[in-house]
């Protein structure tokens, strides 16, 4: 994978020294204040010396322009351009290679770098950025403003009006070069020095790196202003990376012993460089442009930007032949035939290396035992299976009579007049209406049962409008829950009630209490004619619309430690729900009906069909679908595990160990909605939420994430998320008194819904419209619309004919 094609031993120590590599050639200084450029395809060919400093050469870097290369070369004397191919014909014919001074005595310059059209050129110098002309000896610019010495400064690709400058000071800044004023400074981000940034064109995001292996990734907004990302630690990244690899070999004692005794290695950001132009080919088209290289002290880190994981590393050490053990400097370049120049000085010895790596065997380790898993079934249930478990419903035995006469009724009427005995005696006599007007039949009154609805607008924008806020309890939205038709809306609350809401959230709602603690889970059944809540009190009620009273009750000891999910399963035919390490399934019957004079009887029917204790941890979260038949059930551990539950084999399908780095509290499926159709290929992606963890993408068919969204803040609620029906949007709760909207294919969020007064909890999405509920830790809900969603229609012309009710 890495190729050594050339080695040489230099005068002096070149490390933390900028060095210059393009496609075609390769440049480092020589006996001190000269230059020596190598061709990159013929190494051994005897290299061109450039003359002309009188000062050691401090840094170095060829332009952007593939034709004509040129190089920019730096002293504390003089700053010159050479043309490369201009004074390789110089010297073929015997004449002095010759350059253009551009600048004067700037001082100890540390770092160079060229636009994008190679008219301008940046050059770090202690605190000041001087923006020299390449073309002629001018100062457009001279940038002062940092605290520390500049590390680092480089032009925005997409405009070229923007120089982003890092320094030791541990922040950067924003120059607008129109002005010479900043756009932006940022915070203080950490604890070492910053030394590289690099520009995502595609996704309009700089990232910067430390000496400390710290990765951030900031946004551009219209205004210049920049907004954090993402942050990734590349020690942490290594070790998640090893573990992985670890799970995949299933190494002997020899080599976990040779892990556990494995001395951790300091990993300073030198260099990164971008590599999108090859991740269709590598990835996948789905991700485009989203990986990119790091180059560090022991290696090359190849890091997927969209879930900011390690794809691979290249270590130093895993090639012996290499004359490198430890960089002090890199200088990458990605070339247009699916390779990779590198440029590389030894941190110890005065040495520097020619690296070419294929970039198309930089590929992702998968999973083996994540691959083959679809949230649809391919094939019918087993024979064996749980799934065809059925209630067995007792009919009411009578005794036999032997003979005499059947009882029949004595009146051939189903209702008896009373006899007025238990009446209030009537004081007036009658008398003649002669006013009474002709009332109208109701035999011909129709009842509608449902309302009319328009199909969800799936080119809408995301509900950033703020509609309506309610303050319904003093205590925590602990979960939200639309119906399938999107009219109702179940909200379980930290005082230990259930509250029923019209989906436009006016009238008084209807309170179903009976828990003695907060309620922690609700769900609708898909005919929306009962749901089920749970709770901190180890028990599960269902409710129905006609009482207010439960009509099943599931607790009395049944369960040891709380119920952390529940829901409906396999539509309406099961109940699903975790209690400690275990995942119950139950068969049920809802009996409406009551007699009054034994009302504690309970008729409706629940029996235990299947139980699953797929580890000795705890199960922390549980999601399935039950708009449509699936034999998946996704539930997370204590462990920080995932496992995909098979449930017409009744077995553990799928296990990822380590899916976050601390457990995880929600698990959120893309069950699409019945007013949108999505892919189906769509419906295999869910998300996983953890505390200071941000939320995950993953896919069901090959158990792997696929995109993190970190721009929120959760640091210790268990802050929910939620996919829009459309499968465009994700919602996710914040403890900064937000709720944060991003697009599915991005992971910087399209909107920041502020103005809550507390910890956004809960978030879910109308099945119906285009409209996002929020909960707050105070008691509070918000609605949000969108400005061009479709709500309920009235148009009566295309609408479904309802079941209708005739009463006499």
């Amino acid at each position: 994978m890495i190729k050594e094609k050339l080695s040489f031993k230099c005068d002096r120590l070149l490390s933390h020294q900028q060095l210059a590599c393009c496609d075609c050639y390769c440049g480092m200084p020589h006996q001190g204040n000269n230059v020596l450029i190598y061709n990159n395809k013929k190494t051994q060919q005897k290299p061109l010396l450039l003359t002309g400093h009188h000062g050691d050469v401090s840094a170095m870097t060829f332009g952007k322009r593939s034709s004509p290369v040129t190089l920019c070369s730096a002293s504390s004397e003089y700053i010159i351009i050479w043309d490369i191919e201009e004074c390789q014909k110089r010297t073929e014919e015997g004449k002095l290679a010759a350059g253009t001074v551009i600048g004067t005595l700037l001082g100890n310059v540390v770092y160079l770098s060229f636009c994008s059209n190679d008219e301008l050129v940046a050059v770090c110098s202690g605190t000041t950025t001087y923006v020299l002309n390449s073309k002629r000896q001018a100062v457009i610019f001279t940038l002062n403003g940092h605290l520390g010495f500049l590390t680092c400064a480089e032009f925005c690709p997409w405009n070229t009006n923007i120089l982003v400058s890092t320094s030791e000071d541990r922040t950067f800044k924003v120059w607008d070069l129109k002005t010479g004023a900043v756009f932006y400074q940022s915070f203080v981000l950490g604890e070492s020095p910053l030394l590289s940034v690099l520009f995502l064109e595609e996704e309009e995001q700089l990232i910067t790196g430390s000496t400390n292996g710290q990765v951030w990734c900031f946004s551009f907004d219209d205004d210049q202003k920049c907004h954090l990302v993402k942050k990734m630690d590349l020690q942490k990244m290594e070790k998640r990376y090893e573990m992985r690899q670890e799970t995949l070999s299933k190494p002997q004692d020899g080599s976990e012993q040779l892990i556990a005794n494995k001395v951790e290695i300091s990993k300073p950001v030198f260099q990164m460089v971008s590599c999108g132009s090859f991740a269709e080919i590598q990835f996948g088209q789905e991700i485009d442009n989203s990986w990119f290289c790091v180059g560090s002290s022991n290696g090359l880190y190849v890091v997927e930007f969209a879930t900011s994981e390690l794809l691979t590393v290249l270590y130093f050490k895993d090639n012996p032949t290499l004359n490198m053990t430890m960089a002090g400097s890199w200088s990458i370049c990605v070339g247009a035939d699916k390779s990779m120049v590198v440029l590389v000085s030894s941190l110890f010895t005065p040495c520097v290396v020619l690296l070419e790596l294929c970039l198309s065997n930089l590929r992702r380790t998968r999973e083996e035992g994540g691959s083959g898993f679809y949230v649809f079934p391919s094939s019918p249930p087993l024979l064996e299976s749980p799934l065809n478990a059925e209630l067995k419903r007792k009919e009411p035995t009578h005794p036999k009579k032997k003979g005499g006469i059947k009882e029949k009724p004595l009146v051939f009427h189903s209702k008896v007049k009373s006899s007025g005995y238990n009446t209030t005696p009537r004081m007036t006599m009658f008398s003649a209406q002669t006013n009474a007007q002709k009332k109208t039949s109701p035999k011909k009154s129709i009842k509608h049962l449902g309302s009319l609805h328009s199909n969800y607008s799936e080119d809408s924008a995301a509900p950033n409008e703020p509609r309506i806020s309610l303050n319904i309890a003093n205590k925590q939205v602990s979960c939200l829950q639309y119906s399938g038709d999107g009219k109702k809306i179940l909200c379980g609350l930290g005082d230990r009630s259930v509250l029923l809401y019209n989906s436009c959230l006016t009238g008084s709602p209807t309170a179903f209490i009976g828990h003695d603690k907060p309620v922690t889970s609700v769900s609708w059944s898909l005919c929306r004619q009962w749901w089920l809540s749970a709770a901190e009190d180890l028990s599960l009620r269902i409710w129905t619309k006609s009482s207010s009273e439960p009509a099943i009750i599931l607790g009395d000891t049944m369960f040891s430690k709380p119920i952390r999910g529940a829901q409906f399963y396999y539509l309406d035919k099961f109940l699903v729900l975790t209690s400690g390490p275990s995942l119950y399934l139950y068969l049920y019957n809802v009996d409406l009906t009551r007699d009054d004079v034994k009302r504690y009887k309970q008729r409706s029917i629940i029996k235990l069909a299947s139980c699953l204790t797929p580890s000795a941890s705890d199960i922390t979260a549980l999601s399935a679908v039950n708009d449509f038949l699936s034999y998946i059930v996704l539930v997370s551990c204590s462990d920080r595990s995932i496992q995909a539950l098979d449930m017409n084999k009744g077995a553990v399908g799928s296990m990822l160990p380590d899916a976050h780095t601390r457990a995880i509290h929600c698990i959120t499926q893309n069950k699409g909605s019945t007013f949108t159709s999505q892919a189906p290929e769509s419906y295999n992606l869910f998300l996983t939420s953890a505390v200071t963890d941000g939320v995950k993408l993953w896919d069901l068919r090959t158990m792997r994430c696929v995109r993190r969204y970190e721009s929120h803040v959760n640091l210790s609620h268990a802050c929910s998320s939620a996919i829009s029906p459309c499968g465009r949007f994700i919602a996710s709760g914040s403890e900064d008194k937000c709720a944060y909207l991003y697009d599915i294919r991005a992971s910087t969020y399209l909107y920041k819904l502020q103005r809550h007064s507390d910890t956004v909890l809960s978030v879910a999405f109308n099945p119906a419209t285009p409209e996002l509920l929020t909960g707050t830790l105070d008691g509070k809900l918000r609605l949000f619309q969108s400005s061009t969603g479709s709500h309920l229609s009235h148009d009566t012309s295309g609408a479904v004919l309802c079941i209708s009710n005739v009463t006499a």
